[in-house]
């Protein structure tokens, strides 16, 4: 199993901070399951690297580079799974495959996959057409 990245922890920090008010050491070793001594480790390193204002027993803050790291993180997530369920993949998953997606694409692929999705949203009629074809290639290819 991966360890979660430096990524995967500053998109939690910024999620709960968003749904509580608060991001705990606690809470986020539960969310990402590992261990509060590697939340703590971590922590410390997003407060070297300037994501975080972090005191061991006094909480967790995001930083201006932080919050914004954190937003394009949720963001990206966001938007990967959006492609996906438009694409039929179905919601459990989903979530797995965006998680190994979204630390190892490019940028640029990135980029491409999210004009892709507004191209499809704007255009209805492309992303049905390609579901129907989707469709007709699977019960062409089942015995």
């Amino acid at each position: 199993m991966l360890t979660p990245s430096m990524e995967d922890y500053l998109e939690k920090i910024y999620e709960l901070i968003h749904e509580k008010g608060y991001a705990r050491v606690s809470d986020i070793a539960n969310s990402l399951a590992v261990q509060p001594s590697s939340v703590t480790k971590m922590l410390q390193k997003l407060d070297e690297n300037e994501y975080v204002s972090y005191e061991k027993y006094r909480g967790i803050v995001l930083t201006a580079r932080g919050h914004k790291m954190g937003r394009l993180m949720k963001e990206r997530h966001a938007m990967l799974a959006d492609f996906l369920r438009m694409l039929g993949v179905q919601e459990d998953t989903l979530q797995k495959d965006v998680e190994g997606i979204e630390h190892h694409v490019s940028p640029a692929t990135l980029e491409a996959l999210q004009s892709l999705v507004l191209f499809l949203q704007s255009h209805p009629d492309v992303l049905s057409s390609f579901l129907a074809f989707r469709e007709q290639s699977s019960e062409r290819s089942s015995p």
